[in-house]
């Protein structure tokens, strides 16, 4: 399908020469005197490839046809996350490659969209928030500050985070996703 330059937004899944490409950003520049452009930033899905390119806003761009369907995570196999359609039962296969630094968060019955193009799933998007347990953090040190003093914390799946000093071991907090920062502490 196509469409003009302007409307592409982050996500959107182009076809350029043949070959899908990720939206990592898409930028429109206006200026004074001279013709409007858009700069696109996207990811070969093929071998990952970072390229940039820049049209006329007007120009028609080809955007691949996509469908985004939940699914649930299952288990990992190899190389591959095995998530399931909640639907028909469908267990689909997602690489590792396509999955990318977000496979620490994935957990057992997590819902997930993932983009599939021809039968093969080409994106995936986590909820933005995921429940952790901290599994290892220092001792609060009284006389602390709790204004803006951060400490170090590992969580159950792995990943270094900072948290406030009042969480200690054990406790279960909400992590971002995005960039596996603090946000509150679970209230379950």
């Amino acid at each position: 399908m196509k469409v003009i330059a302007s409307s592409v937004r982050k996500g959107n899944i182009l076809e350029v020469d043949g070959q899908l490409y990720v939206v990592l950003s898409a930028e429109s520049f206006f200026p004074g005197k001279g013709t409007p452009t858009t700069q696109i930033d996207m990811r070969r899905l093929s071998d990952g490839t970072k390229t940039s390119q820049r049209y006329k806003t007007t120009e028609q761009v080809e955007r691949a046809y996509v469908e985004d369907r939940e699914h649930t995570y299952l288990y990992q196999d190899g190389d591959n996350y095995i998530f399931m359609n909640p639907e028909t039962y469908d267990q689909l296969p997602v690489p590792a490659d396509v999955v990318g630094d977000q496979a620490v968060y994935l957990q057992e019955g997590m819902a997930c969209m993932i983009s599939i193009y021809e039968g093969n799933a080409v994106a995936i998007d986590l909820p933005q928030r995921v429940i952790l347990e901290v599994v290892e953090t220092e001792p609060t040190v009284k006389g602390q500050t709790a204004s803006s003093s951060y400490k170090p914390a590992i969580l159950s799946n792995g990943v270094r985070t900072m948290v406030p000093p009042h969480i200690g071991t054990g406790t279960r907090i909400v992590i971002m996703t995005a960039d596996g920062s603090y946000v509150e502490r679970a209230k379950d």
